[in-house]
């Protein structure tokens, strides 16, 4: 199963709440899975079509246990689907009256009579409770959420703007930083970020999706973390042969064109060593000379002699050459 998957599973398996949030997280599915339908006699039906049998079942339990309702429940296979089911759940004649009523689809007249006002739930949304209740209804029927290995993304897709707007308002009043984008003409809410997701987790009461969200981040991070220290390793390592390779062709052309027995005794040593061990960092070279000397000595004494040979070049530059000059013996001082 996928983490989406595996989040609505933990979902659909929590206990139903008091009546109010009920009907609210009713009402979100209603609005993302179900359709109003007219009977003759000018009756109507309510239906849900939902792929996943396990929320079929949360959503009859929602009908029956609290308000006595009974639905009928069919399965229909699509064969343009490859043979997919899906479960269909209807109610009808005074349950669907009274259903739609609590859903505040049907107000009465003023003769108490039930009338139709609105073919789309409009729940009162006043308690905390109730937000999330309305929010988990609404990511169980039309919410996704990408695998945390490969990226943080939730979003809920609308089936017109008044949902898009309800859903986005209790959403930010929960404390989450929705955004929304029109994707194919269809309202997208969506959160962005592994910490706005793993609050809509928590909200919606899946406490293990969190968890498992929170322990694929740290993995991400601590892997992001180990390869930026490799890489800069990495990137250390090569820019130390290339200051290296430098001090090497340095030391060659002050031994070509002055001679290293010009050099002082402490300035020759480390030219010698440098030569003998052109791959050798600083502290390796300091601990070679006896007695050892510091990184920081020995890098004082590489400046000298990177100043010397840029004297040389300087000189050939000057004179027009290509390093044939003869010997320059001159001596660097310590």
């Amino acid at each position: 199963m996928s983490f989406s998957s595996d989040a609505k599973a933990e979902l659909i398996r929590l206990p139903l709440e008091r009546d109010c949030c009920t009907i609210t997280e009713l009402a979100a599915l209603t609005q993302t899975s179900g359709s109003l339908s007219m009977r003759g006699g000018g009756s109507f039906g309510i239906s849900w079509q939902v792929e996943n049998a396990a929320l079929a079942r949360r959503i009859f339990r929602m009908l029956k246990e609290p308000f006595g309702l009974t639905p009928q429940l069919v399965f229909v296979e699509h064969a343009r689907l490859g043979g997919r089911r899906s479960c269909v759940l209807s109610i009808e004649g005074e349950d669907a009256v009274w259903l739609l009523t609590a859903l505040r689809m049907m107000e009465p007249d003023e003769t108490g009579r039930p009338v139709l006002r609105r073919t789309l739930p409009h729940p009162q949304i006043g308690k905390a409770c109730c937000r999330r209740a309305y929010i988990r209804g609404a990511f169980l029927g039309a919410g996704a959420i990408t695998s945390p290995e490969k990226g943080y993304h939730l979003e809920i897709v609308a089936r017109d703007e008044g949902f898009c707007e309800l859903l986005g308002k209790q959403m930010e009043r929960s404390g989450l930083p929705v955004h929304r984008v029109v994707r194919r003409g269809l309202p997208v809410v969506y959160l962005k970020g592994a910490q706005e997701i793993s609050d809509a987790l928590a909200l919606m009461e899946a406490p293990g999706a969190m968890m498992k969200l929170e322990n694929i981040r740290i993995t991400r991070q601590m892997r992001g973390q180990a390869n930026r220290v490799a890489n800069c390793d990495e990137h250390n390592s090569e820019r130390q042969l290339a200051a290296a390779q430098a001090q090497v062709e340095a030391i060659e052309l002050l031994a070509i064109h002055r001679g290293l027995y010009t050099l002082p005794p402490g300035l020759r040593e480390i030219a010698e060593l440098r030569l003998e061990h052109p791959d050798a960092a600083l502290e390796e070279l300091g601990a070679l000379r006896d007695p050892p000397i510091s990184k920081s000595g020995v890098n004082g004494r590489m400046r000298r002699l990177l100043a010397a040979a840029r004297e040389v070049r300087e000189e050939l530059n000057a004179a027009g050459e290509d390093g044939a000059r003869q010997p320059d013996r001159r001596t660097v001082t310590e």
